[in-house]
């Protein structure tokens, strides 16, 4: 067997543990860490069962084995569906409370130039901005029937 940290051919290497990392290595580099021995046996090997933590409750073992299921976000949270003429809605309610565009920048912390892009629908804003806007704006910008959040 080769030592880990200098490369002899040994007949026999030990596990070792240097500075957080564990090494098969020869018994003169094995002085320079801490020896792992015996070998900590996997627990599908072990023959005596784990102690219970919690309550003493039914092992994980005896219920079955716990099974990953992959989830898909956007069908729990829901995606948010913006109405056709969102943009529309976004000017009319401005205007509407005698905002100009930056006023409105200035209410939303956001830039003038991106008030303007929503109006003109140059882009697809992310959830949070639909909802602020709809909240400072009393207006449903969202087709799909959801209320917006507080």
């Amino acid at each position: 067997m080769l030592c880990e940290m200098c490369g002899k051919d040994v007949a026999s290497t030990s596990r070792v543990r240097i500075e957080g990392s564990v090494l098969r290595l020869c018994p003169d580099c094995a002085r320079f860490g801490k020896p792992i021995d015996p070998p900590p046996v996997p627990a599908a090997v072990r023959s005596i069962p784990p102690p219970t933590r919690y309550g003493g409750g039914a092992s994980r073992s005896a219920t079955g084995p716990r099974r990953m299921e992959e989830r898909d976000l956007y069908v729990e949270i829901g995606e948010l569906e913006l109405a056709a003429d969102w943009p529309k809605r976004i000017r009319l309610a401005r205007e509407g409370l005698r905002w100009t565009p930056e006023d409105l920048a200035k209410k939303l912390n956001e830039k003038k130039s991106i008030v303007l892009k929503l109006e003109s629908g140059g882009f697809h804003p992310p959830d949070d901005l639909v909802r602020r806007v709809e909240r400072l704006l009393k207006v449903r910008l969202r087709a799909d029937g959801s209320t917006p959040t507080a």
